[in-house]
């Protein structure tokens, strides 16, 4: 059987102004369990490149009913991947009732800092 990862999703929450009026924000972590990690496709790499300027270092599976918000967004992933990425772009789905397995979701993710 297929088992994914636990990742840690950074969420920046806004808070209240800073002096000059400009927001400020605190970043909390939230645990996504069961998130595959596969590797890009050529193309992705290739249209990632040519589209934002940035190179594809894996694709998430995201599993079925997360509802976070994993547009622009930094991930940190355990071992074997450990590091901090950034998505790219916006997450696909698919139609969760049409789709065998426990993913939906797909976003590509960069190495990040």
């Amino acid at each position: 059987m297929i088992k994914g990862i636990t990742v840690q999703l950074i969420k920046k929450i806004e808070g209240d102004p800073d002096p000059l009026g400009n927001p400020t924000y605190t970043e909390t972590e939230i645990s996504v369990d069961n998130v595959i990690v596969g590797e890009p496709t050529t193309d992705d790499i290739t249209d990632s490149l040519q589209l934002y300027g940035k190179v594809v270092a894996y694709t998430l599976g995201i599993p079925k009913g997360d509802d976070n918000d994993w547009t622009d967004t930094e991930v940190l992933l355990p071992a074997p991947f450990v590091g901090k990425y950034r998505t790219i772009g916006y997450p696909t789905a698919g139609i969760e009732a049409n789709i065998p397995l426990m993913w939906n979701k797909k976003v590509k993710v960069e190495r990040y800092g």
